[in-house]
């Protein structure tokens, strides 16, 4: 085992674009474990953590809300660990009784089981009214009917206490469709995920507040054709169990502001700040999201690994550095390289010689 400093990466699988890995239920999470091992810390995002029933809790991964990543990566806000958030939890009001009742008896279990603090429980005015669409891509995105319906809700709940939300909006049935089909056989795009993105960076961006959320749907028939990686989504009637464990030992945004110099961050050991981030893995043809390209401007080395998906958006297309990574574990092995200071250029073969320069 390396006795060497923790090497803060960043963790970055986009939402909705089809990934081959971290594109389902929480089978980013294998990933994520092993990168964690490797790096001593990891700050990542909710799609990659969230199983719907299945979670899985490390100390060592930081459980950071996509926009507010965004954010960390750009040098516009710290991550404070904490023992543990107060979770408040926001239900659509366009939620069926009994699809409710469902939500809070998961709530009250994570509460008996997993010793969780949740409440208070707030019910939003109206109907968020979710809607779902592709684009010309096959990239999923949605609408918010309701906004500030959502943001009064979530106003409310931190005015009585939360310091972290866990948020509950129903979302359109589809399960006659050929594309919820292919996703659950293994070969579709999750048709959910581009609206919960919508919904979490509105709330997490007005709050200032650790944030994530879970769709509530009827449950559907079984598949005898399941693929494995959706087989997590199928083991209940909510998403919400995941939501809540990530959420309750989610770090504490502090905004930096106002404080450009970081001297609060040099002022207080336990956080962790922008210029920490020591390395981001993401994959090869997903290079263009906000955390990658603001890691890129620093020089923070990129690792981009091959994990297919809907998007060509590659290193030699932006023009940046990278080092490749044929799978995770490759990109665990160039972390350790990093974590170690060895050079990974080292690695590989053949070794170019050093080409001295003239006076």
């Amino acid at each position: 085992m390396t006795t060497a400093a923790p090497l803060p990466t960043l963790l970055v699988i986009p939402t909705g674009i089809g990934c081959a890995i971290g594109g389902y239920a929480g089978d980013g999470l294998p990933a994520a474990r092993l990168l964690a091992a490797a790096s001593g810390c990891l700050v990542t995002h909710p799609n990659v953590m969230n199983g719907a029933s299945l979670y899985w809790s490390d100390p060592r991964i930081h459980y950071v809300e996509g926009s507010a990543l965004d954010r960390f990566a750009a040098g516009e806000l710290a991550l404070r660990p904490v023992r543990r958030q107060r979770l408040g939890l926001l239900l659509d009001a366009g939620i069926e009784e009994s699809l409710r009742l469902r939500h809070l008896q998961v709530a009250e279990g994570c509460r008996a089981s997993l010793g969780l603090e949740i409440g208070p429980v707030v019910t939003t005015d109206r109907p968020l009214e979710v809607s779902l669409s592709r684009g010309p891509s096959g990239m999923s995105w949605g609408r918010l009917g309701q906004p500030d319906s959502l943001l009064r809700a979530g106003e409310r709940l931190k005015a009585l206490g939360a310091t972290a939300i866990a948020v509950v909006s129903r979302f359109p049935d589809d399960d006659g469709s050929e594309a919820l089909q292919a996703y659950r056989q293994g070969s579709g795009v999750d048709g959910l995920a581009g609206a919960e993105a919508v919904i979490s960076h509105l709330l997490s961006g007005h709050l200032g507040l650790p944030c994530a959320h879970a769709p509530a749907l009827a449950p559907l028939e079984p598949d005898p054709q399941l693929d494995p990686r959706a087989a997590g989504e199928e083991l209940g009637y909510t998403f919400l169990a995941c939501v809540l464990v990530g959420l309750s030992r989610a770090p504490d945004l502090v905004s930096l502001g106002a404080d450009p110099d970081h001297r609060l961050a040099l002022a207080d050991p336990g956080l962790l700040w922008p210029g920490a981030i020591a390395a981001v893995v993401a994959p090869a043809g997903a290079l263009g999201g906000g955390a990658v390209l603001a890691c890129a401007e620093r020089g923070v080395p990129l690792i981009a690994v091959a994990n297919p998906c809907l998007l060509e958006v590659t290193a030699g297309a932006l023009g940046l550095p990278a080092l490749p990574a044929s799978s995770y574990g490759e990109a665990a092995g160039l972390l350790l390289a990093l974590r170690e200071g060895i050079s990974p250029a080292a690695l590989t073969r053949p070794l170019a010689p050093l080409e001295p320069l003239l006076s």
